[in-house]
């Protein structure tokens, strides 16, 4: 479900091959090319790729023998467009059927669709029982999200107190309640509290419960939510956001594995298995002495570390695909894509507040939608575009004008851009260019032009060049 997703074109003609490649290319698509079915069972392995589109009729073979051939989706394509043809290769195994000439919209559309609709098919097909099960509700394929299933499938059927450290936004509950699914807790329940959400004064009461007569306003007696969670698992959200009286009594209930409610004189066995989560760093809390320090050698016995949206690279657009289409189908809205500029922007921002903020930025943009595209202006983000700054007479600077000019002419053939020249300029002057030296030519900051190094997968140089007067070794 990505906007990133590999495509196979197989078609004989040319023109329309060339003008098809561009048109998904600039919808962020990644695509490979064959003219015959020979050619691109040769010189591709077809099950890598998410989509082929490939026309029916073919020298050699007509396109509807890839089906067989491969485990991947096929969109066939043809100029004759007649009933009997779309019936004879959707019988074949075709997954759509469009005829040429098609008009752009529709062929976006239809890609955008079976592919999500596969993505789909393979997380239905990835869930436990298949081999390599998935957290419900996470999407992901970067090394730090694998790790992270890895470690969730470990730690699940174990006893032992979970900790789940990450930043607001991160997805902290959807991970223990992968953890609780998975473990032999699975039928029991699981009582979720926000402990930033309960006030203080009423934390001890909604934990722990209370008797008749314990406090004013206590009518009746009442059991905590610990004490409901029994043989099943208790998730603390927010850990961090617990009080100091409070965090003593829950120490009791994970040495004793006993609960005493508030007024009450005799203790009541509990087997609660603990989850906790937050955003803050509580060993250093526990160094201030602002969260006790044996608690949180209790709750630390297994650690799980949520990365950060900006970490994730490729996952971020394959996270933005699959809210696009939630949001359209909750909100009633037709199917919407992001322009170029917009996934441009998405991998480049540092979402601060993570899926959530990305969730939240989405939906409001396509409220706002008005033309079934979402622009940069709708997303509303911080977008720090790659700028070149201009010193005429400067012979690198002239070289990025030329660049410029050419990204504006009309001839498809030319159709660089300003990125282009970055990636060109960056290889072919980090030899001997400092990385001080080589923003300030490109007019950006060392932390962009570190952050579009990441992006473009273009690594450092190291070099034995001499600093110059003034100027440090690691510049």
């Amino acid at each position: 479900m990505s906007l990133m997703n590999h495509i196979l074109l197989v078609e004989d003609e040319v023109v329309i091959r060339t003008a098809l490649k561009r048109l998904l290319e600039r919808h962020s698509y990644q695509v490979a090319e064959a003219a015959s079915v020979r050619e691109a069972v040769a010189r591709h392995n077809l099950d890598s790729f998410n989509l082929i589109i490939s026309d029916l009729r073919l020298p050699g073979a007509p396109g509807t023998d890839l089906i067989q051939t491969a485990n991947t989706p096929v969109l066939i394509m043809t100029s004759y467009a007649s009933l009997r043809s779309a019936v004879d290769s959707m019988k074949m195994g075709a997954v759509d059927y469009i005829a040429k000439p098609f008009d752009h919209d529709e062929m976006l559309q239809s890609v955008r669709r079976i592919i999500i609709q596969y993505g789909q098919q393979q997380q239905r097909d990835t869930q436990p029982g298949s081999g390599r099960e998935r957290i419900a509700g996470m999407i992901g394929q970067c090394a730090a999200m694998e790790q992270l299933i890895q470690s969730v499938n470990k730690i699940a059927p174990t006893e032992s107190t979970v900790l789940i450290q990450g930043e607001t936004g991160t997805g902290k509950e959807l991970v223990a309640k992968a953890i609780h699914a998975k473990s032999r807790r699975a039928n029991k329940p699981l009582v979720s509290i926000n402990c930033a959400a309960i006030p203080e004064s009423l934390i001890e009461s909604e934990l722990f419960g209370y008797e008749k007569g314990a406090f004013t306003g206590a009518n009746t007696n009442r059991m905590g939510l610990i004490e409901a969670a029994d043989e099943g698992t208790l998730f603390l959200d927010e850990i961090g956001e617990l009080p100091l009286e409070a965090q003593a009594r829950l120490l009791r209930v994970l040495q004793e594995g006993e609960i005493r409610r508030i007024g009450s004189t005799r203790s009541t066995r509990v087997n609660v298995r603990l989850i906790s989560a937050t955003h803050r760093n509580l060993g250093a809390l526990a160094k201030e002495r602002k969260f006790r320090q044996d608690l949180y050698y209790r709750i630390n016995v297994l650690c799980v570390m949520l990365p950060p949206l900006r970490e994730r690279g490729q996952d971020i657009l394959d996270i933005a695909e699959a809210v696009i289409q939630a949001k359209c189908e909750q909100l009633g809205h037709t199917s919407v894509s992001l322009t170029a500029e917009a996934v441009r922007a998405i991998t480049a921002y540092d979402w601060p507040g993570n899926v959530r903020e990305l969730e939240n930025a989405l939906e409001r943009a396509i409220v706002l939608c008005e033309d079934n595209e979402i622009s940069l202006d709708l997303l509303a983000i911080e977008h720090e575009p790659v700028s070149v700054d201009l010193i005429q007479g400067d012979p690198i600077q002239e070289a990025g004008k030329h660049v410029i000019a050419t990204a504006n002419n009309t001839d498809p053939n030319e159709d660089l851009s300003l990125e282009d020249y970055f990636q060109r300029f960056v290889l072919e002057h980090q030899d001997h260019m400092s990385e001080t030296e080589l923003a300030k030519k490109l007019g950006v900051s060392r932390k962009c032009l570190w952050e579009r190094r990441q992006r473009f997968g273009i690594p450092r140089v190291k070099t034995n060049m001499a600093p110059k007067v003034g100027q440090s070794k690691l510049a």
